[in-house]
């Protein structure tokens, strides 16, 4: 049977992994993988995931099933985390939410349920996008098109191209937007352009689908959802991939919801029953462990205090990390190149290198970042800051 398979090019991203471990290089910096780390270089256990954890040992009783929907307290929080208590959509029960394994997860069951709903149906993208976007929604069925967003030659937003572009979209295709923290360029909507998009889908009847995986990392837990409540409350129908791989650092635990506004609640209802059968169809129950922690986090006001002031240090740190490179890098070369850095958010920017830039940071420096020379801000430190930056301006 499997001798029919063809041998598939390495991830680029697994590839950049093995290549950083098994170089020699005492100062080489590893700016590729997409997880955050201190000052130290680590991803730690955050302390309020800790606390979580011991109160989570000493009270469960039983290892049984948590249900296709996940677990209950999980998705009640993410819910109010995501629209606030108030939001109408909440108020008037429109709102289901079941918990995923990751928000790769939530984005493959969405995927599948909307291909149960309308085969085929068009999913427009972003350009660029996260890259496993296109296998986890495309291989469910649906057709990818893209929409203009990133500008290169400005490092920013093509904002008049991309509205023109939304504004010809037609009724019953769907729009997924970065709900903050664009993964891989940095680049937001801000409030004017969330509003403007939310005009659109309402006019144009397109469904819009946000993948929420940064949420708290970019300005703030409020601001950061925005664009959600926005569309929640201008739209009959939405679409809400997230994750707590970041913003909780349980990256290993897959911990992930998939959240679906309805027009109605009749409506609603049996999308949360389709939703149930298609993860009963994938991977039955998904697992409790992680979800259980950010539950209890979430509904603690101790702990959920706790966890804001540690995501309020990671958020602070990333941005102070996005000022000073800019900094550096304006001493370095007398120009204001790379003053976009700071006017980005989350941990990702592109830096405009080309392919040949980049191998040569990577065989000449021991500097690892992908081909569209996408960095991982949070992989910057006190330590290897200088380095860097000398770096990247030297094969400039």
């Amino acid at each position: 049977m499997f001798e029919t398979l063809k041998a598939l090019n390495p991830d680029p991203i697994l590839g950049l992994m093995a290549a950083y471990r098994h170089d020699g290089n005492p100062r080489k910096v590893d700016l590729g993988v997409g997880v955050y780390k201190d000052e130290a270089g680590h991803t730690p256990i955050m302390a309020s995931v800790l606390r979580a954890d011991a109160v989570h040992r000493a009270t469960e009783t039983s290892k049984t099933y948590v249900g296709p929907t996940g677990d209950a307290e999980f998705n009640r929080e993410i819910q109010a985390l995501i629209f606030g208590i108030a939001h109408p959509a909440l108020t008037a029960d429109r709102v289901r939410t079941v918990q995923a394994p990751g928000g790769c997860g939530a984005l493959r069951v969405a995927a599948e349920l909307i291909n149960r709903a309308r085969p085929g149906a068009a999913m427009w993208v972003s350009d660029p996008t996260w890259a496993n976007h296109v296998p986890l929604l495309g291989d469910a069925g649906l057709e990818i098109k893209i929409y203009p967003y990133y500008d290169a030659a400005r490092q920013g937003l093509k904002v008049d191209a991309m509205l023109s572009a939304l504004d010809q979209i037609k009724a019953g295709d769907l729009v997924l937007l970065h709900g903050c923290c664009h993964n891989p360029c940095g680049v937001d909507l801000n409030e004017a352009q969330w509003d403007a998009v939310a005009a659109l889908a309402a006019k144009r009847g397109f469904t819009p689908f946000v993948d929420l995986a940064y949420l708290g990392l970019g300005l703030g837990l409020e601001q950061d959802v925005y664009g959600v409540r926005k569309l929640a409350a201008s739209v009959p129908e939405l679409i809400v991939a997230s994750s707590c791989s970041k913003n909780f650092g349980l990256y290993r635990e897959r911990v992930g919801a998939l959240s679906i506004v309805s027009p109605t609640v009749a409506e609603a209802e049996v999308v949360h029953g389709q939703v149930q059968n298609v993860a009963r169809g994938i991977y039955s129950m998904p697992p409790n462990y992680g979800a259980a922690l950010v539950g209890r986090i979430l509904g603690d006001p101790a702990l959920r205090q706790e966890w804001d002031r540690e995501l309020t240090e990671m958020r602070d740190r990333i941005n102070a990390l996005r000022a000073d490179l800019a900094k550096k890098f304006s001493a370095l070369l007398g120009n204001s190149r790379f003053d976009f850095i700071p006017q980005q958010r989350g941990m990702f920017s592109f830096l405009g290198l080309n392919k040949n830039q980049v191998q040569r940071l990577k065989t000449e420096y021991g500097i690892y970042m992908v081909d569209s020379s996408r960095i991982n801000v949070a992989g910057i430190n006190k330590k290897n800051i200088d380095y860097f930056c000398e770096a990247v301006c030297a094969i400039l």
